[in-house]
């Protein structure tokens, strides 16, 4: 069903497409906007301002939003993020609702990892598929001052017990920065290699609550390359990219593959497929957008599934050609990245 305000332009499709051609496949599902760990480039010591319980969605709501871009928009993986997505407390049961769609969706999660060990098990049981960790660093002093907490201990154990659960393959978020930890690019491909995980460096963005990000701090793609290639022989991964962040290389000829996610110096918007899902119900079609379409009113007013359907349609309508980091007059979104969800 149509409203009169649709864009007489848009192609009479099921699918969440754009005026650029881009069909939005991928789908970000922030649990929360909680953490426990406090970042120093995420949040203050003292954490953020969280969303009020009335505000965040149930599992019934997300699992019906979940289910409306499965069925009726033609999503096909489903990632679920945060803040930090280990502390809803619904979790797995919002694993297996999504799990037991049809067609079911491939389905993921970003987390930092504290308490992945305690979790991993009963969440491939669920049907979650894999996990991304998030790990800036090695050293045990260095990750207490990046995280202001002392959990480096567990953050490798739900490393190991996510490989041992068999949700791989377990993929490494890593995110350089100048003056901090720049010199740990090969330490962390070596360890990553020598575990069986596969590694990926995230170049920093603009997505702080406090708004001070400096592109002059921000470790390249070219410099994490540069660094990468003192020890190790980097070659393009064969195959087409298509809409994943990462360019991939391989190293010393394979089968082990790097990824870096050049969003800033290279951006990938032309072939962008997400859109993303905020824990209190609004959708965003791009990391970066300064406005939402709220889905959460729609539920709880009584929009039919189709309704809800169709508003998401035309929310990835609106997506624009590119995020404009690299743009004069470019402002980063009001919300930070723990309250949008990778």
């Amino acid at each position: 069903m149509r409203g009169t305000a649709v864009d007489p332009a848009r192609p009479d499709s099921p699918l969440l497409t754009d005026r650029f051609g881009r069909v939005a496949t991928d789908l970000r599902v922030s649990l929360t906007d909680r953490c426990n760990l406090r970042c120093t480039y995420c949040m203050p010591a003292e954490g953020l301002d969280w969303l009020p319980k009335p505000e965040v969605l149930t599992d019934e709501e997300l699992a019906r939003l979940i289910g409306i871009a499965v069925t009726r928009l033609g999503v096909t993986d489903i990632r679920f993020t945060g803040g930090e997505p280990l502390l809803r407390p619904g979790l797995v049961d919002v694993v297996a609702a999504t799990a037991a769609l049809a067609p079911r969706p491939r389905i993921s999660m970003t987390t930092n990892g504290v308490s992945l060990a305690r979790h991993a098990p009963a969440l491939a049981a669920a049907g979650l598929d894999r996990v991304n960790v998030s790990l800036d660093t090695l050293d045990p002093i260095r990750f207490r001052t990046l995280t202001r907490r002392d959990r480096l201990g567990d953050v490798f154990d739900g490393m190991a017990a996510a490989r041992a659960a068999g949700l791989t393959p377990v993929k490494v978020n890593s995110v350089l920065m100048r003056g901090v930890n720049e010199d740990e690019a090969v330490p962390l491909l070596r360890f990553c290699l020598e575990r069986g995980y596969q590694l990926r460096f995230i170049e920093q963005m603009p997505l702080d609550p406090q708004h001070g990000w400096d592109r002059g701090d921000m470790v390249t793609a070219a410099e994490i390359l540069a660094a990468l290639r003192s020890a190790f022989e980097l070659t393009p991964e064969p195959g087409e990219r298509g809409g994943a962040p990462a360019e991939r290389w391989l190293v010393d000829g394979g089968p082990a593959v790097v990824g870096v996610i050049a969003s800033v110096t290279r951006p990938f918007c032309a072939a962008c497929d997400r859109t993303r899902l905020t824990a209190d119900g609004q959708v965003r079609n791009c990391l970066f957008s300064r406005t939402e379409t709220d889905l959460r009113a729609l539920l709880r007013g009584g929009a039919s599934d189709e309704e809800i359907a169709e508003r998401w349609r035309g929310n990835a309508w609106a997506k624009a050609a590119g995020h404009g980091i690299n743009e004069a007059g470019f402002h980063q979104p009001d919300r930070p990245m723990s309250a949008i969800g990778g």
